[in-house]
């Protein structure tokens, strides 16, 4: 038995699908913020204030592993409904929403782990979200571009040893931008559009982020946000960015011109 912590976006969906069409034995513990899986049978829609619920659920359906996957929303405190564990567990809760998203999750598995309850890989079941190195596109970065990969790289290592910035786009042999926690989606409508082809955005795990819940995700989406400004590829890391909709992705960028790279 399986437990499913489900957050926002899309990414749950594809891991929920994949866990149905194996026949896993699971249940959904409903984290949106619309009930957004109420129509599964097996699902809980609880919030985190109820943490003794929770972990009473788990106990019941005699599960030791449980998956995270999705976007968990900053908790509106005063409008949490507390248990008694609840109540015990809140002030680190709230001590790690003011930190984000995956400062919530990091508290969150911390504490399944003081009850025994292991939190797996959300890629567990799917593997073919992540993909191995090499180049995926027709077209390749040319050695100039490769420099400027080499120079990206470093350029993000040093700044998300501070603020774990997860993304950066490189242009003309210069950072022009750097994410921030309004997403890498806003990073790049923010970056000047150009007529030809040029800059590069490079998408990697933070520094000490934990890889069991919080792997950088990209899309079709990304894609296009990178086509309408005039950026010409996407490096991600191997195994652990996750990229939805491969096939759809990865066929707008042969037809765009774009490259995506798995280092």
């Amino acid at each position: 038995m399986i437990g499913l912590f489900l957050g926002e976006k899309d990414l749950p969906i594809q891991i929920l699908k994949k866990i149905e069409n194996k026949k896993i034995d699971h249940f959904i513990v409903d984290l949106t913020k619309s009930n957004k899986f109420k129509k599964k049978g097996n699902s809980f829609f609880i919030n985190i204030g109820k943490f003794g619920k929770i972990l009473d659920l788990i106990k019941s359906k005699k599960c030791k592993k449980v998956i995270f996957a999705g976007n968990i929303l900053k908790p509106k405190i005063s409008k949490l409904k507390l248990d008694l564990r609840g109540l015990y567990y809140i002030p680190r809760i709230v001590k790690a929403s003011k930190l984000g998203d995956a400062a919530i999750l990091k508290v969150l598995i911390k504490i399944l782990s003081e009850n025994r309850i292991k939190v797996i890989k959300l890629n567990t079941f799917n593997p073919e979200l992540t993909l191995k190195k090499g180049v995926y596109t027709k077209v390749k970065p040319t050695l100039l571009e490769k420099e400027e990969i080499i120079k990206g790289i470093k350029a993000l290592k040093k700044i998300n040893s501070y603020d774990h910035t997860q993304a950066v786009i490189i242009r003309d042999n210069k950072v022009i931008s750097k994410e921030t926690r309004r997403g890498t989606k806003e990073m790049i409508k923010s970056i000047p559009k150009s007529k030809t082809k040029k800059g590069i955005l490079i998408k990697l795990p933070k520094a000490k982020q934990d890889l069991r819940v919080d792997l950088p995700t990209i899309g079709i989406d990304t894609f296009k946000d990178c086509n309408r400004v005039g950026i010409k590829g996407i490096v991600v890391k191997s195994n652990q960015n996750i990229i939805l909709n491969k096939e759809v992705s990865i066929k707008y960028a042969n037809q765009n011109k774009l490259f995506l790279i798995a280092l």
